[in-house]
């Protein structure tokens, strides 16, 4: 199982795990992304098979019924997001680990199926407030949109106790070294 080692990183939308998953990346070579797949359209400068596989909510669809998927949900009514089992056996066979940026159901899931090969990380914002004010600044979303990601968040901080270890993402610097302490621990192991 160890060729199979992961992190999962799951926070609310805006808490930050992207920017945290991209400084892992950069400090640790034998991390490697694991792209996801959505059925959204692409936001700001993201680009196809770099940030996310963008597939038409049809595609996704049939994609689930073909068993393409490691995991996948529906986040909001209409759009999915999922893991590529494809996606996994590319980085497990490289001999990397695979580095999950995905939402807390999916992180959950992902933790369940891989059980002792997955160490989960859940990123948490200080406060609902603060990640309004995150939201915001982005200027990716419409309104409509960071009032479903608010809503959603509270739900999505109810679940922080499934995940290994939680981490606040207070001060980002202190956030990111934090998480670099327990990705350090895996993989020296």
């Amino acid at each position: 199982m160890l060729s199979k080692r992961s992190i999962v990183i799951s926070a609310p939308s805006g808490a930050g795990k992207s920017t945290i998953v991209g400084a892992l990346l950069r400090r640790y070579p034998q991390l490697e992304f694991s792209i996801s797949a959505c059925s959204r359209a692409p936001r700001g400068q993201e680009q196809n098979g770099v940030d996310y596989y963008f597939l038409t909510p049809d595609s996704f669809k049939l994609q689930i019924e073909q068993g393409a998927f490691f995991e996948w949900e529906e986040v909001y009514a209409g759009m999915y997001y999922g893991t590529l089992q494809a996606e996994l056996e590319r980085i497990w066979s490289a001999g990397k680990v695979v580095v999950f940026d995905v939402d807390v159901i999916g992180g959950l899931k992902i933790k369940e199926k891989l059980q002792t090969a997955a160490v989960s990380i859940f990123i948490q914002p200080p406060s609902i407030q603060v990640l309004e004010e995150r939201l915001r600044k982005r200027q990716t979303d419409t309104e409509d949109k960071i009032q479903l990601r608010l809503a959603k968040a509270a739900e999505e901080i109810s679940h922080a106790p499934e995940f290994d270890y939680v981490v606040v993402n207070d001060e980002l610097s202190t956030a990111i070294e934090e998480v670099e302490r327990i990705v350090q621990q895996l993989i020296s192991s």
